[in-house]
C-alpha cells in the first residue's frame, strides 16, 4: 500500500476533494501556506495498483502536472473505506503491478552514476576473466554479483514504453559502452596476464570449460537471456529488489564479455567471434523481453494523445529487436544442431567399436575418448581413442584399421582410431 500526498493548485480544492470522494478514498486536507499557487495538501492511503489510476483522474479534475507529489510505501492502515478501496482493485488481475510514476523513479533509481557504473564494469569484468582463466565458477559467480548491468537494461525499456526520451537514450548508451568497456578491459587484463606469465606458456583456453562453454552458444542461452528481461521487467513492475535479477542479466552479458577479450588476447577468432555473438543476442533479448512485459503490463505515456506515436514506436522496436535476434539464431541453431550432430556421431562411434571388439572372443571395450574437431563450432569427431581390455595370455588381435574403416563410414567423414590394448586378469 503507499500514502499520497499531492499539492492542490488554487481554484481546484473542490474539484480534487470531489473526484477523491467519488473514488471512495479516505484523504485529509492541510492547508498549504509557503504563499505559492497552491492552497492545500491532500494525504490518502492507496492500494499499490491504484495510485495510477487514481493520480489520473486527479489530473482530469483539474491537479498540475507540474504538483508536487510524494508516493511512499505505508506499512498499516486502518479504515473502512481503504479495505473498501482495496477490495475494489483487487480484483484487477496486475493487483501486484506499481503506478508508472514508481516505476519510472524506480528505473531512474537502479541508474549508477557514470563514474561507478563503469568502475564496477571493469572490475567486474577483470574479476570474470581471472576466473575464466583460473577455471574457478565461484569466482565467475563473484564477478556477477558486483556488475551494474541492470539498470541501464531496464531503464532504456521504461523510458521506451512510458515516452521517456532521456531515460530511454541513457538506458541504451550505458548498456553499449558499459559492455564495449567489459571487452576491453577483460582484453587488455588477459593480454597482460599472458604476457606476464601468469598463467602457463601455451595453455590452450578453448580446453578450459568456463570458457568453451560460452564458445559455441545454443538456443539455451537465448532462453536464459529472455527469461533475465522477463524477470527483471517483473521485478521492477512489483516493486520487488531487483537485486538477485541483476545477478541473473549479469550472468548472461560478464562472462561471454570477457571470453571475447580472452579470444582477442590470445589469438581466437573463433572465440571470440562466438563469444560477442552470444553477447549481442544476450543484450537483444533482456531488452526485448523487458519491453515487451511492461508494454503487456499497460504501461504508457502520461499524456494521452502520446500514446498512439509510443505504441507505434514500441511495437516497431520490439519488431526489429524480434528481427535481429532471429537472424542471430540462425547461429545459435547451427550451433545447436552442430552439438546434436556430434552427440549422435560420438554415440554412433560408441556403438560401432562395441561391434568391432564383440567380432573378436576375449576382448571388451572398456573406454571409448572422441576427440572432437580443432574447430569445436564444427561438432564432429576428429578422432577417437579406444581402450580395449584383453586377456593376459593372449596377442592383441590387429583390429585398429578394421575400426578406423568401420567408424569413419558409420559417421561420414575419415576418423583417425587408436586403440589401447590392457591386459585384464579374472579370478579363476
Amino acid at each position: 500500500m503507499r500514502l499520497v500526498q499531492v499539492t492542490i493548485p488554487t481554484g481546484k480544492r473542490q474539484a480534487v476533494t470531489d473526484a477523491l470522494e467519488d473514488e471512495g478514498v479516505d484523504f485529509v486536507l492541510s492547508d498549504e501556506t509557503s504563499g505559492r499557487e497552491y492552497a492545500a495538501v491532500a494525504h490518502f492511503p492507496l492500494p499499490a495498483n491504484a495510485v495510477e489510476p487514481i493520480l489520473e483522474r486527479l489530473r482530469e479534475a483539474g491537479l498540475d502536472e507540474d504538483a508536487y507529489t510524494i508516493v511512499v510505501d505505508a506499512n498499516t492502515v486502518i479504515s473502512r473505506r481503504f479495505e473498501e478501496l482495496e477490495t475494489e482493485y483487487a480484483e484487477d488481475a496486475d493487483e501486484d503491478r506499481i503506478a508508472r510514476e514508481e516505476l519510472e523513479s524506480a528505473a531512474d533509481g537502479l541508474m549508477p552514476t557514470s563514474r561507478n557504473y563503469y568502475v564496477l564494469t571493469v572490475v567486474s569484468a577483470i574479476v570474470a576473466t581471472a576466473g575464466l582463466l583460473l577455471d574457478s565458477p565461484a569466482t565467475v559467480v563473484g564477478s556477477m554479483v558486483i556488475a551494474p548491468l541492470v539498470g541501464p537494461a531496464l531503464a532504456a525499456s521504461v523510458g521506451t514504453v512510458i515516452d521517456d526520451h532521456e531515460l530511454r537514450v541513457r538506458g541504451v548508451a550505458l548498456q553499449a559502452s558499459g559492455i564495449a568497456a567489459a571487452i576491453l578491459s577483460a582484453g587488455l587484463f588477459a593480454a597482460l596476464v599472458q604476457a606476464a606469465n601468469l598463467v602457463p606458456p601455451g595453455l590452450d583456453v578453448l580446453a578450459i570449460d568456463q570458457i568453451r562453454e560460452r564458445l559455441a552458444p545454443d538456443f539455451l542461452s537465448l532462453a536464459i537471456a529472455l527469461g533475465a528481461g522477463v524477470a527483471g521487467a517483473l521485478s521492477l513492475s512489483t516493486g520487488v529488489s531487483a537485486a538477485l535479477v541483476g545477478v541473473m542479466i549479469a550472468v548472461a552479458l560478464i562472462p561471454p564479455a570477457a571470453v571475447v577479450g580472452i579470444g582477442v588476447a590470445w589469438g581466437e577468432p573463433a572465440l571470440a567471434t562466438g563469444s560477442a555473438v552470444l553477447v549481442l543476442v544476450n543484450v537483444l533479448s533482456i531488452n526485448l523481453s523487458a519491453l515487451a512485459v511492461l508494454w503487456y503490463q499497460g504501461y504508457r505515456p502520461e499524456y494521452w494523445f502520446r500514446e498512439d506515436d509510443v505504441r507505434t514506436k514500441t511495437l516497431t522496436r520490439i519488431g526489429v529487436l524480434a528481427a535481429v535476434i532471429l537472424v542471430l539464431s540462425v547461429f545459435l541453431g547451427g550451433v545447436t544442431y552442430a552439438g546434436y550432430q556430434g552427440a549422435v556421431a560420438e554415440e554412433q562411434i560408441r556403438e560401432e567399436s562395441a561391434s568391432v571388439v564383440a567380432e573378436h572372443d576375449g576382448l571388451r571395450v572398456l573406454d571409448v575418448t572422441v576427440e572432437e574437431d580443432s574447430n569445436p563450432l564444427t561438432g564432429r569427431p576428429d578422432g577417437v581413442v579406444i581402450t580395449v581390455g584383453k586377456p593376459a595370455s593372449t596377442e592383441p588381435p590387429p583390429i585398429a584399421a578394421t575400426l578406423e574403416r568401420r567408424i569413419s563410414d558409420r559417421v561420414g567423414r575419415n576418423v583417425d582410431v587408436e586403440v589401447r590394448f590392457v591386459d585384464v586378469q579374472t579370478p579363476p
